[in-house]
């Protein structure tokens, strides 16, 4: 491994001085290091980046979401403020065509206070330049930052970046997994000499007959319960889209993305995008214990498609050129599809509400407009 990543010295310095770090401390490093940190320092999205977001698919997608932020206005008797927030929001792309779609309604988009929370300052430049056409628009640091009110949340592609605990199952427990240096120097996995004192009982029985070696992931709650706690207090909903599973249950999904393939997570820290898959069980017990309304998870392509987007695609085709409706007709593809290529299946799509929201659009059988006037007495 030649040694192409600034950070990578920092990392084999604190693992001599101080030996292994945890798993969650070494994806911490590699995503938020204040100078070399892989979200505070580049742009990664689209062709020339490392990955693709559904917002950069197509219009379709950041438009049909905010039809969605509407019938959540409605349902909650169309306050005069509605704070729109968008946690984690990329080059800013979702946002303009969530705002495209509400310029349709007036009262709403008047109503309308747009909050991103968003740290890189490269990102912060792109979504400015995004929306420089929309008013009422403040950045933040964490939600925390964001005031008071009736409040629409979006997290897409939020959590699956958030620091994870391992643990790996051993004979006498579980320990946590670590990163520390090879007889050649070299970044690898270990474990902690001690396991996690009563471990086992915070796991589902499945994960507890689990063999010797298998590994165990788990995030903190506290990002979770900051968006449901808001929601549940202030009126309104959220939505965390992302990929994942909605069990919880044992595996290895640490993973790191570069230019668009795989690369090894321990490889080059700093300059690709370590992820892991994002457990959904977990987010729904963390969000019933605080007392929120919980609704899916569903797959992203059921969630769009009751949302309307094949007859938005259709719409677009009629009005492009040939090439152009094959671009449409192929995003869509992607979003909604399965397999290697789709995003519709390995996507999940939870909605977290205030409790007197029983039913949300998208996640039963009902259009937006049915929805948008679904609220309990």
């Amino acid at each position: 491994m030649t040694e192409t990543s600034p950070l990578l010295a920092e990392i084999k310095k604190l693992i001599k001085s101080s030996g292994p770090i945890p798993v969650w401390r070494y994806m911490e490093l590699c995503l938020m290091h204040p100078q070399h940190g892989y979200y505070l320092s580049k742009d990664p999205l689209g062709r020339e980046g490392d990955f693709i977001t559904a917002p950069e698919v197509s219009q379709m997608f950041g438009e049909l979401l905010g039809l969605w932020a509407a019938s959540v206005w409605k349902a909650i008797d169309s306050p005069p403020l509605l704070r729109l927030i968008e946690i984690g929001p990329g080059r800013g792309t979702l946002m303009a065509d969530a705002l495209r779609a509400l310029r349709v309604l007036p009262p709403l988009y008047q109503a309308l206070s747009i909050h991103l929370v968003e740290v890189n300052p490269v990102l912060r430049d792109k979504q400015k330049s995004a929306l420089s056409g929309s008013r009422n628009i403040t950045w933040h640091d964490t939600i925390d930052d964001v005031p008071d009110g009736p409040s629409v949340i979006f997290a897409n592609e939020y959590f699956d970046v958030l620091p994870i605990h391992q643990a790996v199952k051993a004979e006498n427990g579980w320990h946590e997994r670590t990163v520390e240096l090879d007889d050649s120097g070299k970044l690898a996995f270990g474990v902690a000499s001690n396991p996690i004192p009563r471990f086992d009982v915070l796991l589902p029985s499945w994960v507890r007959a689990a063999p010797v070696g298998a590994v165990f992931e788990w995030r903190p709650d506290a990002e979770i319960m900051r968006i449901a706690s808001r929601v549940r207090d202030q009126e309104g909903a959220a939505l965390i889209i992302d990929y994942g599973h909605v069990r919880s249950d044992a595996g290895d999904t640490l993973q790191a993305i570069a230019r668009h393939s795989f690369a090894d997570p321990l490889e080059n820290p700093g300059q690709a995008d370590v992820t892991a898959h994002v457990d959904f069980q977990a987010l729904v017990r963390a969000t019933e214990d605080l007392g929120a309304g919980v609704h899916g998870p569903v797959p992203q392509g059921d969630f769009l498609k009751r949302l309307g987007i094949e007859t938005r695609a259709v719409n677009l085709m009629a009005k492009a050129t040939r090439e152009a409706s094959e671009d449409v007709a192929s995003a869509l593809k992607r979003l909604v599809g399965g397999g290697r290529s789709g995003m519709g299946q390995m996507f999940k799509v939870l909605g977290i509400s205030e409790p007197n929201l029983t039913t949300l659009a998208g996640f039963a059988d009902e259009t937006p407009e049915d929805k948008a006037e679904a609220k309990t007495s």
